[in-house]
């Protein structure tokens, strides 16, 4: 399907016409809210109750701002986030095209092996290989076959059984009003900061942001008029983000904290599940295991329908011919449907022989350095002259940005370290 714009598509006015209109934001959501910030909430809930509430609260305005940035620059200036990275210059988009293809590779790996975990859970009459490549096949057709409309479709349901059931779960834990406005007062307890930061800098989603754009384009929203909309959008997604990293958080303070369980991966996750069941009835092991394979798929299907636009725009961007330049990327292009392949196919081969540690420390390497990367670039498209005066950064974006850009940045450097020490 091309990316074709409705011209007759009229912007809602009222904030009741927004919410009625929102779709993208709820895409962002659902890819974005998975089971790494369900187990890093979990963890920090664990070990510092709800002293964390604020960080939460901080990540989510972050990463709002990103987005937001992201979908402005689009609307403003009708380019893509792509076309705005070559024009940082070509070590930009060179940059991405490394950066894809190996995080591409780990990624879909990684997605569809949470995934048919979540359901090896439910269902153990195959084992977690097969479940995670028939996973893989599953939102490989899905998008290959599948319109924009379909795909929003599927993912707002993945979204509300995910937000159903785990804040249903969190709701059997509600915190007093005197443990939730302690964490409403930042602080950070003694050995509690590269924990926070992770937490601040996990909230909902992080290569999947810049797709976006496309998003919005597949929407029909197009020219500055929708940046309003859009900004609502934004908002309704980022607010359901923090909602379910909120809930882990309550959970692992609440129900975790003092039962010396540790939750440190997606298998600590599937031994949560079990507790829960064992403390609430089979039910309630259901409820949860239906929430971590909803966060888990609800991931894979957004990168299988989002990232490829990113990749097909980078090979038409870097294309001299200026037939090439001026065409719209479409889940037709060959440069889509090589990506769409690419993350569902050569990564099976590391379900069999695990994954190559060179591999996962250039992934690292490269993944650390995406956000700061982001940050600096909007930091710089937003207050360019490609940007309208109107819709150029004020001082607010402008400050969040760089407080992105500095976290980020340290946080990227620390995993540097991490991974070469």
């Amino acid at each position: 399907m091309t990316l074709e714009i409705n011209q007759q598509l009229i912007p809602p006015q009222t904030f009741g016409e927004k919410l009625k209109s929102i779709g993208p934001g709820i895409v962002v959501a659902a890819t974005g809210a998975g089971t790494a910030d369900l187990v890093t909430s979990l963890v920090i809930g664990t070990q510092f109750g709800m002293t964390f509430v604020w960080a939460i609260i901080v990540g989510s305005v972050l990463k709002y701002f990103l987005n937001e940035g992201v979908g402005r620059f689009y609307l403003a200036t009708g380019q893509t986030i792509l076309q705005g990275w070559h024009q940082l210059g070509k070590w930009a988009t060179g940059y991405f095209g490394v950066y894809s293809i190996i995080w591409g590779f780990v990624y879909g790996a990684a997605a569809a092996s949470t995934s048919g975990m979540a359901m090896h859970a439910m269902f153990p009459i195959m084992p977690v290989w097969a479940w995670a490549i028939l996973h893989g096949v599953v939102g490989f057709i899905l998008i290959w076959f599948g319109r924009y409309l379909l795909f929003e479709r599927v993912m707002t349901v993945l979204i509300g059984v995910m937000f159903v059931t785990i804040i249903g779960t969190a709701a059997l834990f509600l915190p007093s009003f005197g443990e939730f406005s302690y964490g409403l007062v930042p602080r950070v307890p003694q050995g509690s900061f590269f924990l926070m930061l992770g937490l601040v800098g996990g909230v909902g989603g992080t290569i999947t942001m810049a797709s976006y754009g496309y998003w919005l384009k597949e929407k029909g929203w197009s020219g500055k008029q929708w940046i309003s909309a859009m900004r609502t959008d934004a908002k309704i997604a980022y607010l359901l983000t923090g909602l379910f990293t909120f809930a882990g958080l309550i959970i692992g303070a609440q129900f975790l904290a003092g039962s010396g369980v540790s939750i440190r991966d997606d298998e600590g996750l599937i031994k949560l599940a079990h507790m829960l069941g064992t403390e609430f009835g089979t039910p309630m092991k259901w409820m949860f295991l239906v929430a971590f394979w909803s966060a888990a798929y609800s991931s894979l299907i957004g990168v299988w329908n989002g990232v490829p636009y990113l990749f097909a725009d980078f090979v038409k961007t870097v294309r001299k011919k200026k037939e090439a330049v001026n065409k719209e990327v479409s889940t037709k292009d060959p440069a889509y449907r090589f990506y769409l392949c690419w993350l569902t196919f050569p990564p099976m081969i590391l379900f069999y022989f695990g994954k190559p540690v060179e591999l996962i420390i250039l992934y690292g390497a490269l993944g650390s350095l995406f956000m700061p990367f982001l940050a600096a670039s909007l930091l710089f498209l937003l207050n360019s002259k490609r940007v309208v005066k109107e819709f150029r950064n004020k001082w607010v974006p402008n400050a969040v940005l760089i407080s992105c850009l500095i976290m980020f940045g340290f946080l990227g450097i620390q995993e540097l370290i991490k991974l070469f020490n």
